[in-house]
């Protein structure tokens, strides 16, 4: 049975705007910054940032790989220090470039091996990949599991997951043909709001039951959240008996953070009640 207490997670892309809209320095595989920011004149550091998640009763955080500001072994020190002093488990890094379908694919692996390290670094229990952004074909989708595999099998002490992402699965046939060719040593993080259409809640009922992790995204207007959406997937999770970390993810257009998640997060405990 969920326990909400325990498994209440967030990523830091929900606080992004509090993070000044940071994107680090080099977080592009090909140099720079991963994605263009302006960074905002009150930015506040992940390290700062620690004890007010906490404060907010979140104590399982996961951490967009360009929010980290370096690499650093004493920087990754201090991150997992400071974590440590406030209760806070470090779930997931969350590493969002890269393309495990590009041609250059050896390249893409030397990427991953590196941001890896750096998850082994920081105690993280778990790392998510995305299987590639090209479009699907039976090869590509074998081609994708089989080196998420092989990057499972080099970092055997971070569980490598994959998530419904990426042009490469944008339905339940085509993530299922990754997992089926990376084997039982990657897992699925379920993301309830990135696949959109008619086959919506038929894609996310198919795959609800290998998920381990659950990023929670509800979408929001400028008149709330859209409850209706939200509630239907979530109960895909609660109808396989999840039991995993519910990671909320908030990018609506109210600039407090802090007030969205919150609501996500009421709309979360009234289904599992």
């Amino acid at each position: 049975m969920l326990n909400l207490s325990t498994q209440r997670a967030i990523s830091t892309w929900s606080i992004h705007r509090l993070l000044g809209q940071f994107a680090a320095p080099g977080s592009a595989i090909d140099g720079g910054s991963f994605i263009p920011h302006q960074e905002m004149g009150n930015r506040r550091t992940l390290i700062d940032l620690i004890p007010e998640i906490a404060e907010h009763g979140y104590h399982v955080l996961q951490i967009c790989h360009f929010h980290l500001e370096s690499s650093d072994p004493a920087y990754l020190g201090r991150l997992r220090t400071t974590l440590t002093a406030y209760d806070v488990s470090f779930d997931m890094l969350l590493i969002d470039e890269g393309d495990l379908t590009d041609p250059d694919f050896e390249r893409q692996m030397a990427w991953y091996d590196d941001w890896l390290n750096v998850a082994a670094m920081l105690g993280a229990k778990r790392a998510r990949i995305g299987a590639g952004k090209q479009s699907p074909t039976p090869k590509r989708l074998r081609a994708s599991g089989e080196r998420l595999g092989i990057l499972a099998d080099g970092h055997p002490d971070v569980r490598i997951v994959t998530e419904n992402w990426l042009g490469a699965t944008p339905d339940a046939e085509s993530l299922l043909d990754v997992l089926e060719a990376a084997g039982e040593s990657v897992g699925l993080l379920i993301d309830l709001g990135n696949w959109t259409g008619p086959d919506k809640y038929t894609n996310l009922a198919k795959i609800a039951g290998r998920a381990e992790a659950c990023h929670a995204k509800c979408h929001f207007t400028d008149d709330g959240p859209d409850e209706a959406d939200f509630c239907t997937a979530l109960a895909l999770l609660k109808d396989v008996d999840f039991n995993g970390p519910i990671a909320l993810i908030y990018d609506g257009p109210d600039p407090d953070e802090w007030v969205g998640l919150e609501l996500e997060w009421k709309i979360v405990e009234s289904v599992w009640s």
